[in-house]
């Protein structure tokens, strides 16, 4: 266990170290492009979620993905096509949470290939976005990575602790109500010290950042869902002690776009 937890540890040092060069050092095309690869490497492990029968039909799934991210770029060009895509993915994730709740054993390779599209494009969206157009484009992605990872954290520690009742026993055992309230105690910590670093009144800012852990909760559960269904335990093995590239970033594919909207909202956007 020790030496799981170290290895998780300094691969996080790494990705941390990575993502802090890529965000405030380098010109916002680099934090663009790391997004798209990022998007494109969660696809291609996506696809093997579907039961493809073949190197062809995965790669034609990223290829989906890698055509829609241009398409929904410029038809989000202006506010109203962008708050309508936005609200579509707040529209999926509730249904998400319907399926992870209601009906978790019925999955089939088209509604996992459809659940792919909805999770990674606008998340995709919302955080490139979210760099390109805020005035602290940078520091904002930052936080919004930073926010999903300490609820992530929280959960995971807490839940080792105290855990005892199950969230969704079907879905994902592992996962337990007191390690949900750890990660909302530790994600509210963040919102607040984040409504001082960006001057946003708490009052409105932390219940919004609340409400992206919840849906950042229900983008993991939907994940273990189709992990289960495809007979996995993790989503691929490039980060050692992490898993794959999906078994990072899947509560950020539930958080970000319920965290750019409720932004959008708040006048945060020029």
């Amino acid at each position: 266990m020790a030496e799981g937890l170290r290895k998780r540890v300094t691969t996080a040092v790494v990705l941390v170290a990575i993502l802090l060069a890529v965000l405030l050092w380098l010109p916002p095309i680099a934090t663009v492009i790391a997004l798209t690869l990022i998007v494109l490497a969660g696809a291609w492990e996506w696809s093997a979620f579907l039961h493809a029968s073949g190197i062809a039909f995965r790669l034609l799934y990223v290829a989906l993905i890698a055509v829609l991210l241009p398409v929904i770029w410029q038809l989000t060009a202006q506010p109203a096509g962008r708050d309508a895509l936005l609200f579509v993915a707040l529209a999926w994730w509730i249904i998400a949470l319907a399926w992870v709740v209601f009906a978790p054993r019925r999955v089939s390779w088209w509604s996992a290939a459809l659940a792919g599209v909805l999770a990674l494009v606008p998340a995709w969206l919302a955080l490139t976005r979210m760099r390109l157009d805020f005035v602290r484009g940078a520091e904002w992605v930052l936080f919004a990575l930073i926010l999903v990872w300490v609820a992530d954290i929280g959960a995971f520690f807490v839940g080792r602790r105290y855990g005892h009742t199950r969230l969704a026993p079907k879905v994902s055992p592992g996962k337990t109500w007191e390690g949900v309230a750890g990660g909302t105690v530790a994600s509210a910590v963040v919102a607040l010290i984040g409504s001082g670093w960006f001057d946003i009144p708490a009052a409105r800012f932390v219940p919004l950042c609340i409400a992206a852990v919840a849906f950042s909760i229900v983008g993991d559960l939907t994940e273990s869902l189709l992990k289960r269904f495809a007979g996995v335990k993790d989503s691929g093995t490039l980060f050692p002690g992490h898993g794959g590239v999906m078994d990072r970033i899947d509560s950020v594919t539930g958080a970000a776009p319920v965290l750019f909207l409720g932004l959008v909202t708040l006048g945060v956007s020029p």
